[in-house]
């Protein structure tokens, strides 16, 4: 429930704070004095766009904040989602626009104002002049049909928009991989080509290095074997001349010496191991060298088969890679890709199935759709036309006529006809063709004054929903609002008296103006003022003996249908019984 509203420097407002409660609230005042700001108030804490010119003159910025108690635990869940707080089961929502900007709070935490249209839209409701233009669209007499028919079909709608969904995501990838099937043959051949190029090749990690390495060594073997004869004949002496010195002669000379001195003197000890460790590491240097100068032998085929592997592995390189790691790890990535596109086959008959298998599911719970809202169109249109004929419209008709799409869409496969008559011997045609603006105004309010008592609790706001209308009409209007409030906040903004006189709280939006400004504020009328302000309402500033007593009788009547209806037993829906009897007040304006 809204509990109240501030707004500041919104249009001809100034600055208004509008107290609100449960039941029945009117908003009325003169015209021009700002009344439809207080609904365009609550339309920016729903989103609503906002034009930048309704912040008031001499300011920088327009401002509304809505307090709503009795959070229900889902909304508080999803506000806490998005970062802000509900305390003690109170929400507040905050719009502010400035220079042409918008920022919105909800839960003290600023928030997209999607995110905050999200929530308030499942907080309160407005039903403005662009409702009659919304009414006569399929798509909103369609979804108020499957609000009437309840949580029956809106467990099967949303079975169907899930599967729809999935279908619609499958149906698009099959698309692709069926659009791309010439491309993708194309990609396998140049895949398994390459692949079956370097498996016919098989090179090994590493294998082109190590090649250039042995290359090397078998084109250099003559040099590498002389210098090796070279280090060997330094270290183990030549056969040629025997009578020179050696490192391996002079080593072990040096280490028997020292061997001596270290018998005699301890402290030439270390001297002693370094000359053995020169001496050993001299004789394994000559052993290894000396196999490593027998390993080096000259061999043409040997060379002759390298450089043809190596003219193998570099038409590899050229195509796949700069070295034969990077050749392999291509091979490896293609494999993949390979086994990717040659399983598209295989997805493109799995996706068919199961497409197949959602068509089927589509069509059965479209059938189920079909039915559910074909039970409930006749009695949505029988509750209505009970609400129409209380509203002084006893021929009007209403029927919800159903014709089938070509194919099922998110909702179904039915397209919905909202069609209406309002004299007898008239055909029904669609309402948004036939119907004038009173006549759509009641019934956009017979139909939510049935499905009030479908659904549960909520906060109605109400724009002119007499517009064009008045007389025993306005009452009946009056009364079927004061009835919609007896489970629910109901906000009217009015002109009517007949309306105001079944309000449980009365608000005037009053203006004033020091000759270079005007500015408006919201008052609250007192009970014992009521008759004085509905008499302002149907005679204008100058209220007289008689508009005074007729605005005593509104309230006296309104009063007693208001005891009536406590008392009189509920019937189907828990709705009271249309009163459709003559009226003292018809002529009352």
């Amino acid at each position: 429930m809204l509990s109240d509203l501030h707004i500041t420097n919104l249009g001809v407002i100034a600055e208004a704070t509008c107290e609100l409660s449960g039941g029945f609230t009117v908003v009325t005042g003169e015209t021009g004095a700002g009344k439809t700001m207080v609904v365009t108030g609550l339309g920016m804490l729903l989103g609503h766009k906002v034009d930048s010119g309704l912040v008031r003159r001499g300011t920088d910025k327009a401002r509304v904040e809505g307090t709503f108690t009795a959070v229900r635990a889902d909304i508080a869940a999803r506000v806490d989602e998005a970062g802000g707080a509900v305390e003690d089961d109170e929400l507040l929502v905050a719009r502010q626009v400035s220079g042409g900007r918008s920022r919105t709070f909800l839960g003290g935490t600023a928030v997209p104002t999607a995110v905050c249209a999200e929530v308030s839209e499942q907080l309160i409701t407005i039903h403005g002049q662009s409702g009659q233009a919304r009414l006569a669209s399929h798509d909103h007499q369609r979804h108020l049909l499957d609000r009437f028919a309840g949580p029956a079909l809106a467990e099967v709608a949303a079975e169907h928009r899930a599967a729809y969904t999935r279908r619609r995501s499958l149906a698009a990838e099959l698309s692709e991989l069926t659009e791309r099937s010439r491309e993708r043959a194309r990609e396998i051949d140049l895949l398994r080509f390459g692949l079956d190029e370097i498996s016919a090749a098989d090179p090994q990690p590493g294998e082109d290095h190590d090649l250039l390495a042995e290359a090397n060594r078998l084109q250099d073997v003559d040099d590498l074997r002389l210098g090796a004869q070279e280090a060997l004949a330094a270290l183990a002496g030549s056969e040629d001349d025997i009578d020179a010195a050696s490192t391996l002669t002079s080593a072990a000379i040096a280490n028997k010496a020292l061997q001596r001195i270290a018998a005699a003197d301890p402290t030439a000890a270390p001297y002693a191991e370094r000359a053995a460790e020169i001496s050993a590491l001299a004789a394994d240097l000559a052993t290894d060298l000396s196999a490593y100068h027998g390993d080096l032998q000259a061999d043409p085929g040997r060379l002759a088969w390298i450089g043809e592997r190596r003219a193998v592995l570099q038409t590899l390189t050229r195509k796949y890679g700069d070295s034969i790691d990077e050749v392999l790890t291509w091979a490896s990535e293609a494999a993949r890709s390979l086994e990717t596109l040659t399983s598209s086959d295989d997805r493109i008959e799995t996706l068919r199935a199961e497409i197949a298998d959602l068509d089927a599911q589509l069509e059965r719970t479209s059938t189920r759709l079909t039915a559910l809202r074909t039970d409930a169109a006749a009695r949505f249109a029988e509750q209505a036309q009970a609400e129409l004929a209380a509203l002084a419209m006893p021929h009007a008709r209403l029927q919800f006529t159903l014709d089938t799409l070509p194919e099922p869409g998110p909702t179904g496969i039915d397209r919905v006809e909202l069609e209406f008559t309002a004299n007898p011997g008239n055909p029904l045609r669609p309402i948004g063709k036939v119907a004038s603006g009173g006549e759509l105004s009641r019934v956009r309010l017979a139909l939510e004054v049935v499905l009030a008592g479908e659904e549960e609790a909520a906060t109605f706001v109400f724009d002119e929903v007499d517009a064009g209308i008045g007389g025993r009409v306005g009452l009946e209007i009056g009364r079927r609002l004061a009835r919609l409030a007896r489970h629910n906040q109901v906000i009217a903004v009015t002109h009517l008296a007949q309306v105001a006189a079944f309000a449980d709280r009365h608000l005037v939006v009053a203006k004033a103006s020091d000759g270079a400004v005007t500015t408006s504020g919201v008052r609250t009328v007192a009970e014992a003022d009521r008759a004085v302000e509905l008499a302002r309402m149907m005679a204008g500033l100058d209220t007289s003996d008689t508009s005074l007593a007729h605005a005593q009788e509104l309230l006296d009547t309104a009063a007693g249908d208001r005891a009536a209806a406590h008392t009189d037993p509920p019937p189907r829906n828990g709705r009271a019984t249309p009163r459709t009897g003559p009226d003292k007040f018809d002529s009352a304006r």
